[in-house]
């Protein structure tokens, strides 16, 4: 067994029989379309999954609303509803797209299901973004249920920058999900991949300004988390919904995502499993 394969990025394998360019399935949207609904078929049969996807993220989100006071947010501009669910859509993407996207790669992975589909004609690039779609999707689904909560039960305004708010979902859930690819490469089974997803879950909640705006800490802790993988992300998310940020510190926020993402890819291409660790 090989310990890392460098990506496909274009040619296909296939070894059978060759099909014309306008059947059904062969172009780029229809081998996305088959592999999404496949992982959707895979996702629904895992119960753990689906309850850690859309349970524990509202859960959080009530706990932290409980327990956060107003006064450690005064200077902030922020309410504890708005600093609770503007940190919910980060949960949502940590726990929806990055935690279980490890355990179906890695599952994928084990299963022989990624080396199998390497026979046909889908490019590796498709394989890991078709079984990246339903997770993303969950995700964005359980954004716009939080924001539509927000506005009417939390007295919280629509969205003041729909634009940045976008951008910080998609640029959240690409970074997530490179993030996800490397982290399958260190996680040896399905189980482990509580432990292996552990350390960014934890970092992101205390040092990414999910819960704890950065505002509030000391100055050289708040440099620190600035360069934080998903910091960049919130930054983009909080200003998109909220309002604040301005200028240098939304391109900050920019170039840091795009950062960490470039390196997740690159970490991807070199080192990615597709044969079981066995």
């Amino acid at each position: 067994m090989t310990t890392g394969t460098t990506m496909n990025t274009g040619t296909t394998t296939n070894t059978g029989p060759a099909t014309t360019a306008g059947t059904p399935g062969t172009t780029l949207l229809g081998r996305l379309t088959a592999l999404g609904r496949a992982e959707v078929t895979l996702l629904a049969r895992n119960r753990t999954a689906i309850f850690v996807a859309l349970l524990m993220p509202a859960a959080m989100v009530l706990a932290m609303k409980s327990t956060m006071k107003q006064s450690v947010l005064d200077g902030t501009g922020l309410t504890v509803a708005a600093a609770a669910l503007t940190g919910g859509i980060g949960i949502v993407l940590i726990q929806a797209v990055y935690m279980n996207l490890v355990s179906a790669y890695v599952a994928r992975r084990e299963d022989l299901v990624l080396k199998r589909l390497r026979t046909g004609e889908v490019t590796d690039r498709e394989i890991l973004i078709g079984t990246a779609l339903p997770s993303v999707a969950l995700a964005l689904a359980q954004t716009v249920v939080i924001i539509a909560a927000g506005t009417a039960f939390f007295g919280l305004d629509a969205p003041q920058r729909p634009e940045l708010l976008l951008a910080g979902l998609l640029l959240g859930a690409v970074l997530l999900t490179a993030l996800a690819a490397a982290t399958s490469v260190v996680t040896r089974t399905v189980q482990t991949a509580q432990l292996t997803t552990l350390p960014l879950f934890l970092i992101s909640m205390m040092g990414s300004g999910l819960f704890v705006p950065l505002e509030i800490m000391p100055g050289p802790m708040a440099s620190v988390c600035e360069l934080l993988p998903v910091t960049g992300v919130m930054t983009l998310v909080r200003t998109g919904w909220l309002g604040g940020a301005e200028g240098s510190d939304l391109l900050m926020a920019a170039l840091t995502g795009l950062a960490w993402t470039a390196f997740a890819v690159f970490a991807v291409q070199r080192r990615f499993r597709w044969d079981p660790r066995r």
